[in-house]
Formats: C-alpha cells, structure tokens, sequence
C-alpha cells in the first residue's frame, strides 16, 4: 500500500486552474459532437513569420546548438539592445541590463523568489492576469491591491493608494495594455507610475506584453520611454504576441542592472540557459520586418469590432478593448456569478470565455473574451448567443 506523502502547504495558496476545467468542459461537449466557439486561452492563431520558423530549424540543424547554451547568446542581447531602439526609441540600453526567460509568465512567476522576502508588500492591479499573484506569493510577498475599475476606464490610479501602504511596498506591477481589462496607457499615465515609484522608492515591474496590440490609432509604448523609469523599474519585453510564437515562450527582463543580476544568480540555480534556437529565432524575429505586426493589429481591431459590436446589436453593453487580445465584458445581469455564466455560455451557446473571478477579487463580475478567432467565426459566436437566448 502506498504511503502519504505531505505536499508542500505552498500549494494551499493556489485555486484550482481555470483553463483545465475549461479544457474538461470543452472536450466533454466535443464528445458530444457540440460545436464550439473557443475564445478563452489567449494563444494568437495567426502563423509565425516564415523567416522566424527557418532561422530556429537552420539553427537546430547545426549539432552544437543542442548543448547546454549556458547564457544569452552576446548577439542576442545586441539584438534586444537595437530592437528597443528600432521599436520603441530607447536608448542606452545595455547588454548587462538584458537577461533572457522562458516567457514572461516564467518570467513573473519566479521574480518573488528573487525579490521578496516573507511579509515584504507588493502593490498589484486587480483584475490583473493570475500569474502576479502566484509569483507574489511564491516569494512570500503580501498583495496589496490597487484596483482597476470602471469609473477610471480601469487604468491604475496611484492617487487613490494610500501613503501608508505605498510607503511599505517594495516593488508595484503594472501590465498595460492590460490583459485582461483591455486597457492603454497614455505617456502621462506612466509618468505618473513611474514619479510615483521613485517618490516611495518602489520597485516597478512592468508587463510589456501586448505593446504591439492597441486599437483606434494608439501607439504601445516601452516604460523606458518615460523619464526616470530609468532609476525604478525593469520591464518584460515578450516576443509571444506580437510574432506569434507562444510556445517557444521567448521574453526578456529589461532595466536595472541590479534586478537583472539578482534574477541571473536565481536562473542559474535552475535552468541551463534558453535553447539556442530560440535565440536565434528570437534574433530572427527582432531584426526582420514590423509590417505584418502592423497588419495582424488591424485584424484584431477588426475582430473587437465583431465581438463587443457584434455584442452590443444583439442587447449585450460590452464596451470595446482599447488594447491587448482581450475584452472584458460584464455579466448580463440574472445570471449569477462568472464561472456560472462561462458555464452557461459553454452549454447553450457554445461560446468558451473565461470567468472573471479568475483575475483576482474584482474581477467578479466580468468575463474575458480572447481575440483568438478569425472575423466571421466570431461573427457566428455571436449569432450561437443570440440564437441560446442568453442575452436579453
């Protein structure tokens, strides 16, 4: 008979993970041979760059890259180095301020470890994506939520935290475009975090993810574009939405040199170093051309337009996302919490969103949408729930 074995209480922080009883549900009503609409995982269904997709199989060919790679490529982080120039028209970023992860998810759920210790304070939107409270808390940290609503279009508002906490916080993570809000950032809304931040001597983290996925003529923009983030903050700087390669899971952290050697000394306990054709496909990816980005950003415009018009012509008051693949959409009223909504979407209508329960305690309420379909599958979502009589 097999013996118990006692788990570290660590896990006890941490619920159930949605996308699995997404997934569950979803493949039971496959079985069934029920058709569905899947816009919950926020995986871009748009092809990598073919130019991309040959540097990593040239690279894996050649038998030497299939060895420990130990470190970040120099030619790598040079490539990040002008890229940030290229892109967002930062300069002076240096190689030694640049370290490589295996995504920004990775990225985040390991920088606790590196950065906190038990009972230190960490600021943390709310809603925000689940993986900030789970690096938060895996390094002992005490969230301490400023919270994203709509009355303040859901963007930060620093004036409204309190003196006492701000001056307890050790670091304040800030994601816009803000998954899963949809929400942008202005020039003047950053400059605000980063005064902020170094008023109260705040380390700023932030999520960089979705810079290349803004609506309505915006432009995304880098914290480093801002005067004196230079001296507070670090930023993850993700290939994954913007090229279409999720599952190479290619990231950096970028800015102070201090937080990037702290980082370092952590990822050498753990990890060997990124495969090195994924820096080359990283290399390839940052130095080929920025139009087809331009063009996949109209497509998803495109698609927010079918979703949250399409939404609002059937009775639905979904406002739209200003940026990030995602809208943010509140529940109907009557029809009780958000996972109990998803599960009424699911089985009536076919439609897969995610709960909005899952984005911290506020995000009761709400259900994220992924812009994960093309414009006439989205387009037939929302007639699957205006025929379910969801709505109205």
């Amino acid at each position: 008979m097999a013996f118990e074995v006692e788990f570290s209480k660590r896990l006890d922080l941490f619920g159930a993970e949605i996308f699995a009883a997404l997934n569950d549900k979803k493949v039971a009503l496959e079985a069934q041979g029920k058709k569905l609409y899947n816009l919950s995982v926020g995986t871009p269904d748009f092809e990598p760059m073919p130019h991309i997709k040959q540097a990593l199989c040239d690279a894996a060919m050649v038998s030497e890259n299939w060895k420990y790679s130990l470190r970040d490529l120099p030619e790598l982080l040079d490539t990040v180095c002008a890229y940030y120039k290229r892109r967002f028209d930062v300069d002076g970023i240096t190689p030694d301020q640049i370290m490589s992860f295996n995504g920004s998810q990775d990225g985040m759920g390991h920088m606790g470890l590196a950065l906190l210790n038990d009972g230190d304070a960490v600021l943390l939107p709310d809603p925000c994506y689940p993986v900030f409270i789970t690096g938060v808390k895996l390094g002992g940290g005490v969230p301490y939520y400023y919270h994203l609503t709509k009355e303040h279009n859901f963007l930060p508002n620093v004036k409204e935290i309190p003196d006492d906490v701000a001056d307890k916080a050790k670091m304040m993570i800030v994601s816009l475009p803000a998954n899963p809000v949809g929400s942008v950032g202005s020039p003047e809304l950053y400059q605000e975090i980063v005064d902020f931040c170094n008023a109260h001597k705040i380390l700023l983290i932030h999520d960089n993810a979705y810079s290349d996925i803004i609506f309505d003529g915006a432009v995304g923009h880098s914290i480093f574009n801002i005067p004196g983030a230079e001296t507070c903050a670090v930023e993850f700087f993700s290939l994954s939405k913007s090229f279409n390669v999720t599952g190479a899971r290619i990231s950096f952290l970028v800015g102070r040199r201090d937080v990037i050697a702290a980082c370092k000394k952590l990822r050498t306990q753990i990890d060997f170093g990124k495969f090195i054709p994924e820096q080359k496909a990283a290399i390839a990816a940052m130095t080929g051309p920025l139009e087809p980005i331009k063009a996949q950003c109209a497509e998803y415009q495109r698609r927010r337009d079918a979703l949250c018009g399409g939404f609002r012509s059937i009775g639905w008051d979904v406002p739209d996302s200003h940026g990030s693949m995602f809208v943010w959409a509140p529940v109907p009223q009557g029809h009780g919490t958000s996972m109990e909504f998803c599960m009424e979407m699911i089985e009536k209508a076919g439609v897969i969103c995610t709960p909005g329960s899952s984005f911290g305690p506020s995000g009761e309420g709400y259900v994220r949408f992924a812009l994960t379909l093309p414009v006439e599958k989205i387009t037939e979502a929302v007639q699957a729930v205006k025929n379910s009589g969801l709505i109205g």
